[in-house]
């Protein structure tokens, strides 16, 4: 896996620090990976059995002038080399202003790498802003499918519209991908994928609708061939096929629930699990169009960041998962107590949270979009001593700093910010406040929460305590949870969601519908019915 001794104490480092014990047992485990300085022979000419692109191609991270373009060799995508010799060999890729690829307007040629899992990440400059383009790679006489993906809008532009879509979950064990199939028929900017792009467990452990390769996932080889699992996915292919998408990751793409270097599962110890998290880490960035500021270092990947679409929006990309503290309260949901409003408690770590707070000073969009994983809304049920219970995985179990945030967002008046959440399976709609027990003071921000892509079969339209859950949780504007996307649609005026759901994804031939469409105005975080 991918290691810069170089960079050993800053990777290997986390949030409190790292203890030595944990350094030289890590440092040892790691001491003969290859670095990434070490280059592969180059394999100039090769003859494929079947398609080297057998993945696909993405792109992603677009900002006014530039994009990152991706692919990665797989002549057999389930062998853990994808099917590749040991050797670096030559992709050419090439970027036209048309579909059929006569205007080429860049080209280039880059290495796929056995150190990197023969993926390419080429980042694309000198674009125009607000253009469309399409792109295709070769090798060897080979070409991959033509993707679309555009540029954004100059910072200081004024665009009418933004369109984008966001998602999360897929669990392929548990159902079909018909949300992207319906996804790329919409006319989208970009899209947002939320987390758990991947499941980790063993086959057959999540459902038998399509059936994982192979146990639990902890190996870079592992990881390798689990995420190329999904990536064969035709409507998966196609959706990145489409434009630009932003990543991040949520717990699944390396450990359930997991937390900084704590695994879910008991008498883990901290250095066998930042060596299972630097596998994990680095397939992902091998599978994702993902900057090279965000190629690895160990267990440490630089994965949040912002991007904007002029100034109608602009958008942070949260990681709630590298940094954060343990889960409160043994995981368990539970009122909201002393360890649930521990200050030293962090889902996103100091650097982060300032680095977030700076982001929505400095913005000047109209709509400040957070994108990131789990419910913000503190949704509390009742237990039989008629006290609220509520997740300490999700933001409720680090009320200070979600308190700390809010009351942030409202004292600098951040502009219009909206919370974008994956992670639960299900539609939600909250009119967030700094704390959403207390229903007479005003609110804050707005958070969509988006069911999820496949990960829990076919759903529901309403649960049925349904009427008491909002009665108890009265900042609930929306609740739903059927599988399916989400759609927004921004103006300089308004923001109009629209929850699309499936019928089923546990067969192929389901249907996409607009369950309902959501609207919020310029300057007010209260949610309407469109």
């Amino acid at each position: 896996m991918l290691f810069q001794k170089n960079n050993f104490l800053k990777a290997a480092s986390h949030e409190n620090g790292i203890s030595r014990r944990l350094f030289l047992g890590y440092a040892a485990a790691l001491y003969s990976i290859p670095t990434i300085g070490q280059t592969a022979n180059i394999k100039h000419r090769m003859k494929f059995a079947s398609n080297p692109f057998s993945l696909g191609v993405a792109s992603g991270d677009s900002n006014s002038t530039s994009t990152v373009l991706w692919t990665r060799l797989a002549p057999e995508p389930l062998d853990p080399n994808g099917g590749m010799p040991n050797l670096a060999v030559p992709v050419k890729w090439r970027v036209s202003t048309d579909g059929n690829m006569k205007n080429i307007v860049a080209s280039g040629q880059q290495l796929a790498t056995p150190q990197l899992g023969h993926s390419v990440h080429v980042t694309v400059g000198q674009l125009k802003p607000d253009n469309w383009y399409w792109y295709q790679f070769s090798v060897n006489g080979e070409e991959s499918v033509v993707g679309r993906t555009r540029t954004m809008p100059k910072k200081f532009a004024s665009p009418e519209q933004m369109s984008f879509a966001f998602a999360s979950c897929q669990s392929l064990e548990q159902g079909y991908f018909t949300a992207y199939d319906s996804m790329a028929q919409d006319e989208l900017d970009l899209v947002f994928h939320l987390g758990d792009y991947i499941y980790e467990y063993t086959a057959g452990n999540q459902g038998t609708i399509r059936k994982h390769h192979g146990k639990e996932i902890e190996s870079l080889s592992d990881y390798r061939v689990r995420h190329a699992q999904y990536k064969m996915d035709p409507l998966l292919q196609k959706m990145h096929a489409r434009c630009p998408w932003f990543v991040t990751w949520d717990d699944h793409e390396l450990d359930n629930n997991c937390a900084d270097d704590i695994s879910e599962q008991k008498n883990v110890k901290p250095v066998d699990f930042l060596i299972r998290r630097a596998a994990a880490y680095q397939a992902y960035y091998e599978n994702m169009p993902l900057r090279r500021t965000s190629i690895p270092s160990g267990p440490s990947m630089q994965l949040y960041r912002k991007g904007s679409f002029g100034q109608l929006a602009e958008f942070t990309v949260l990681d709630g998962r590298q940094y954060r503290s343990n889960q409160p309260n043994n995981d368990v949901r539970s009122p909201i107590n002393e360890a649930a409003l521990n200050p030293g408690s962090t889902m996103l770590g100091t650097e982060q949270r300032n680095w977030l707070k700076q982001s929505l000073i400095q913005s000047r969009g109209t709509w400040n979009i957070i994108a990131q994983q789990v419910m913000m809304g503190m949704v509390g049920t009742s237990n039989n001593k008629n006290s609220m219970n509520y997740s300490m995985d999700q933001w409720p179990g680090y009320t200070h700093e979600r308190m700390d945030l809010l009351r942030f967002m409202e004292d600098r008046k951040i502009s219009n910010p909206v919370v974008l959440t994956g992670d639960i399976h299900s539609n939600w709609a909250n009119e967030l406040r700094t704390d959403d027990r207390k229903m007479d003071t005003p609110t804050v921000a707005a958070e969509f929460v988006g069911t999820s892509i496949a990960s829990g079969g076919d759903g529901q339209d309403r649960i049925k305590n349904q009427d008491k859950l909002i009665s108890d949780n009265p900042f609930i504007k929306f609740h739903n949870r059927q599988r399916g996307y989400v759609k927004c649609t921004l103006t300089q005026k308004t923001w109009t969601t629209d929850y699309m759901v499936a019928d089923k994804v546990t067969t192929p031939d389901g249907k996409i519908t607009k369950r309902t469409s959501l609207v919020l105005e310029n300057g007010s975080s209260t949610i309407q019915q469109a």
